[in-house]
């Protein structure tokens, strides 16, 4: 036998972590790692960065790694360095002071679920704007002290992380998070063992962990189905942030809703108000009228009037392709079991979800949100005027302008975006009270009387910072995919503070026209490289995976950036995130955003700059279509010239190039002998005074409270009151109307005869109606609907109820002819009652022929 020279099996391995323990001394800093109240608190970073700068730096900001990796040395130094402890302790005690303030009663608690949150880029489980401002919205929350609780998911792999080819094409990478890493801890059950939920899916159950995310005074709870009893299908479930085909969607959204409210029936809390952060939650009211059915042994209908009384819907969607639907085989494959614990058909659940029922449309989470909830809004006033128009079909008996869809228009977490630099001047200069008083205009004015030349040293310092930051942090990745290592330190030496920085950084839909500024390079090359006022412009964003168009916008720009005349003068800075964002919104002059309109349904990347004295030019869509002051930066109009998008594409271009050539650069560039210009810092501290507190976080809390969840509360309260006694009678209201409803007999209808001949201003017009109502209880209301034919403007004229006799009700009306023009009149009855919240809750609607 040969003997052969070597021989050996494959290796095992098992993974271990050995990390720091923390001295006694030091516990207190694990009790602030562990809270995301770091994230907003620039004490707490200072400190973290000061325990150890290079450790923190390698980290990317993660303060629970950054304990766990520390040296043994390196703790025992910490204890007996006295100025060290002394801040620690410090910093703990703001923390604790924060932290036991006792929760206000003032705002009804909330129940608050959404796909995804941005908080920090350490906790991978958001993609863009609708995390960015779940999380910020529930710091908010925090800070002033609501009771609300979060529902979401942790992701394994979360959103992906983005890298260049060396031709330019992005290139997704999904990196699995290491939970033991992260600043969360595991829900333990009664007997300290990890809580394993069970949430039944038809005939077969999906077990989650379930992780808790201290966010300041609110608690976020995460689902994970990446458990080992699961199948290898159910563990993608929490796998990927969007991710996987439309059955996986699905099978996310059902966990969500249905597994969010379980997960809270297991924990034990109720609350209020149950929000819905877009249309992926809308199946916590699938499980909450099951609820009520079971425990309150409530009649589906009775069920309905509680879960509604206290819901609401927030779309952030402006166009109807960009809502969830699920063909009927694959819902019932997962919602079958529903219908019968409600006590309803198959038919009657997908109905829920249709603007047109009995149809054989797909079901639609936005449609049974709407159906569910009785409050819907938009996220900012025009985007609430689109979502009118968009939601019309499911209330055809009423014009768009009459919807209850109301708006809240977004704002951004102050102390999250707002650099260090800029709250420390904020604090020196407008007061200790800038965090309570942020949504007071008033308070802001304080402004104007700061120096200009300590404006412009922050705007200084935070460019200087952006430009360290890029040289620093991308040098490596641009060595790897650029293919020539001359032009990246080209890039890196041409990078230039003192130019006037414009900033673009969203996510690469092709709505959002990136591509806009490039329409003609040889009038951008100009602007770029005027050696007197030089111009930089950088991009920054991810398209989906499956977006080609958004990444081939992305290659575009790439390509473009690498020409000689642009080499330095445009560039792309891959893998945007929570970290990079705050970084450009701070370190630009300018923040450059133009969304074909009305696509915009909000946008808070514009707000964020607003923070840091960065001005914005933006098309007037979402947030700035109310947001532009004159004076306080610049706008295209929100009215397009033509119908062929490129025609516009080219023409608003067009404009761009001329507003930057003759009013943006000359205004920035007017500098006097301080080297700066007096008339920017002007422009900068009117945006500061005169924007910024409507564009908070706060305020929108404020909004929230004040348009939703003030009357959800009190609305919800006198339904549920004596077991439900107001809910089952406006139930049984509905269900006798529903009933009789096509029994409704119109005995006569008169009109004045100058009505259909043509009449005068000043003109009296009579119109009169007699009803059978015939086995309908209660009042039905009947209107004259006027619409102007030329100017498309709507009058609604409410005819009054004279008297009855029996089931017959007499109506008549007076109307006094006040404008000319042409006109369209009809007449439609509608159910009337004093308890209903607004005509959508019960939209039965019957037009009279005239």
């Amino acid at each position: 036998m040969k003997i052969k020279a070597s021989y050996t099996n494959e290796p095992f391995w098992k993974e271990s972590n050995i990390h720091s323990k923390l001295p006694e001394e030091l516990k207190a800093l694990d009790e602030i790692v562990h809270n995301l109240w770091w994230v907003w608190n620039y004490e707490a970073t200072d400190l973290f960065a000061h325990i150890d700068g290079e450790l923190w730096a390698g980290t990317e900001g993660n303060p629970v790694l950054l304990l766990q990796r520390l040296s043994y040395k390196r703790l025992e130094e910490m204890t007996k360095d006295k100025a060290l402890m002394e801040t620690i302790h410090k910093v703990h005690a703001k923390f604790r002071a924060y932290m036991d303030e006792p929760k206000r009663t003032d705002i009804p608690s909330v129940a608050y679920f959404s796909m995804e949150y941005g908080l920090t880029n350490v906790l991978k489980i958001y993609s863009g704007g609708l995390g960015v401002l779940a999380g910020d919205y529930i710091k908010e929350a925090s800070d002033m002290n609501v009771d609300l609780t979060a529902v979401g998911f942790l992701y394994r792999y979360g959103y992906f992380h983005q890298s260049l080819s060396i031709d330019g094409m992005q290139v997704a990478d999904y990196e699995p998070q290491r939970f033991e890493h992260l600043p969360i801890r595991q829900v333990l059950d009664e007997n300290g063992l990890p809580l394993l939920l069970e949430i039944p899916y038809n005939n077969f159950n999906v077990r989650c962990h379930v992780w808790c995310v201290n966010v300041g005074r609110v608690k976020l709870y995460l689902m994970d189905t990446d458990v080992d009893a699961n199948s290898e299908w159910d563990r993608a479930i929490t796998a990927k942030l969007y991710g996987g085909d439309n059955e996986n969607r699905l099978k996310q959204e059902y966990l969500l809703g249905v597994g969010g409210i379980r997960l809270l029936n297991r924990l034990g809390v109720k609350k209020q108000i149950y929000h819905c952060n877009e249309g992926h939650a809308a199946l916590i009211n699938a499980q909450r009228l099951v609820d009520y059915i079971q425990n309150e042994h409530l009649s589906f209908n009775e069920a309905m009037e509680a879960v509604r009384a206290s819901a609401l819907y927030t779309c952030h969607t402006p166009v109807p392709a960009g809502h969830d639907y699920f063909e009927e085989p694959l819902f019932s494959k997962y919602m079958s079991r529903f219908p019968a614990e409600l006590g309803i058909s198959m038919q009657d659940f997908m109905d829920m979800g249709r603007a047109e029922p009995g149809s054989n449309e797909k079901f639609s989470m936005s449609v049974f949100a709407l159906n569910t909830c009785q409050e819907a809004n938009g996220v900012s006033f025009l985007h609430g005027e689109v979502s009118k128009k968009m939601f019309a079909p499911v209330w055809k008996g009423y014009f768009p302008c009459e919807m209850h869809v109301g708006y809240v228009t977004n704002g951004v977490h102050m102390p999250t975006w707002a650099a260090s630099e800029w709250r420390k001047f904020y604090e020196k200069h407008l007061g200790g009270e800038l965090y309570r008083e942020q949504s007071n205009p008033a308070f802001w004015e304080k402004i104007y009387r700061v120096a200009d030349e300590e404006i412009w040293e922050v705007r200084k310092t935070l460019k200087h910072r952006l430009v360290k930051y890029i040289r620093e942090s991308f040098k490596d990745n641009w060595l790897k995919n650029q293919g020539d290592p001359f032009k990246v330190v080209s890039i890196l030496e041409k990078i230039n503070p003192n130019a006037l920085l414009i900033g673009f950084g969203r996510r690469f839909a092709t709505y959002k026209r990136a591509h806009l500024l490039f329409t003609d390079l040889e009038r951008l090359s100009k602007i770029v490289n005027n050696p007197e006022k030089p111009v930089q412009i950088i991009y920054t964003g991810k398209a989906h995976p499956a977006d080609g168009g958004g990444q081939g916008l992305i290659k575009r720009i790439v390509e473009i950036s690498r020409r000689p005349e642009f080499l330095g003068k445009i560039i792309f800075l891959e893998n945007y995130d929570m970290r990079l964002a705050k970084r450009l919104i701070s370190g630009v002059d300018i923040w450059l955003n133009t969304p074909t309109r009305p696509l915009e349904a909000s946008g808070t990347s514009g707000e964020k700059a607003e923070m840091n004295g960065v001005l914005n030019f933006s098309v007037l869509d979402g947030w700035w279509y109310e947001g532009y002051r004159e004076g306080a930066g610049w706008a295209l109009t929100e009215k397009r010239t033509y119908d062929n998008q490129q025609f516009q594409d080219e023409l608003d271009a067009a404009t761009i190039y001329s507003m930057l050539e003759n009013e943006i650069i000359p205004l920035y560039y007017a500098k006097n002998g301080k080297g700066f210009s007096p008339d920017w810092i002007q422009y900068v501290k009117n945006s500061i005074a005169q924007i910024v507190p409507h564009y908070t976080t706060r305020r929108m809390f404020e909004d929230y409270t004040e348009r939703f969840y003030g009357k959800l509360a009190e609305r919800s309260g006198i339904l549920s009151a004596n077991h439900f006694a107001k809910a089952k009678e406006i139930a049984a209201w509905k269900e006798n109307v529903a009933e009789n409803w096509d029994s409704i007999e119109v005995v006569s209808l008169q009109f004045d005869d100058k009505l259909l001949k043509g009449f005068e201003i000043g003109d009296t017009v009579k119109a009169s109606l007699v009803l059978n109502k015939h086995a309908i209880g209660g009042d039905l209301g009947v209107e004259v609907v006027r619409i102007h034919l030329e100017s498309e403007t709507l009058k609604i004229f409410k005819m009054n109820l004279d008297h009855t006799d029996g089931s017959k009700a007499n109506y008549s009306l007076e109307l006094k002819a006040s404008e000319a023009g042409p006109f369209r009149f009809g007449v439609r009855i509608y159910p009337d009652h004093v308890d209903l919240p607004h005509r959508m809750d019960f939209a039965y609607v019957k037009w009279v022929q005239v």
